[in-house]
């Protein structure tokens, strides 16, 4: 489920597939959600505790990579994650923990993705996913009316990103008033960097058209479809099969 709720509340909806199991993993602000085959908590958490000890490292050394809101130079000493949200911060124009969420999200699906084929993980709504079936993956744009639509996606879709930004539901900065962008790609920082830069764009409904044309521009750095709502108004760009929830 895409969807931005400092409570996690949306998560009682998840349903695991037969044969797989739903957990989460806590350390410190990294909230993930997990399904898969079986329970990796013990060992995600040991990954996921190196993983943001590395970058809690790189931020000592670079401290304007915690706060800029504009994208940095690229440096190759900075371990690997960093360097994936620098790059997709550049493409988006956005500073680059625009991108943290997604990149956290990718690199613990991939990392365990040969343990467990499917493997979804949603870190504060943005979701990285392999997969061997077919998914259905909620849009929760306005909680209060539950969700109404989803994005059907397909095996040969995997692995795949799809990130969310909000103006109005959780803590993450917005300049738009979008009450949900998700943006669909196969890297996780560059969907999360994505819906930033496309949901400061989206101001009102009538501004879903230059959304939607700045969505495509940024598909020759990887992004492969979108999907916002603002209010009422809903536009969809790119490889996105929505499906009606009953």
């Amino acid at each position: 489920m895409t969807h931005l709720d400092s409570d996690r509340a949306y998560r009682g909806a998840l349903t695991p597939a037969e044969g797989e199991t739903c957990f989460t993993v806590v350390v410190e602000e990294s909230d993930l959600r997990i399904t898969a085959r079986r329970d990796l908590s013990c060992e995600i958490v040991h990954y996921l505790t190196s993983l943001r000890g590395e970058l809690k490292n790189y931020i000592l050394l670079r401290p304007e990579f915690a706060t800029s809101l504009v994208p940095l130079s690229e440096d190759e000493a900075a371990p690997d994650l960093a360097r994936k949200m620098l790059e997709a911060a550049r493409c988006c124009q956005v500073g680059p923990m625009a991108a943290v969420a997604g990149a956290v999200a990718q690199a613990v699906a991939d990392r365990f993705a040969p343990e467990s084929p499917d493997i979804l993980v949603e870190n504060g709504g943005d979701l990285y996913l392999h997969s061997t079936r077919e998914r259905l993956v909620a849009l929760l744009a306005k909680p209060v009316q539950g969700a109404r639509l989803a994005l059907r996606l397909s095996p040969e879709d995997f692995p795949t990103a799809l990130c969310g930004s909000s103006a109005t539901i959780g803590h993450s900065l917005s300049f738009g008033r979008a009450d949900l962008v998700t943006v669909k790609a196969r890297s996780g920082a560059l969907a999360d960097a994505a819906a930033t830069t496309l949901g400061n764009l989206a101001r009102s409904g009538a501004h879903l058209p230059l959304v939607l044309e700045r969505a495509q521009e940024l598909a020759r750095f990887g992004v492969t479809g979108v999907f916002a709502q603002v209010d009422d108004t809903i536009g969809v760009w790119g490889d996105m099969e929505l499906a009606v929830l009953e």
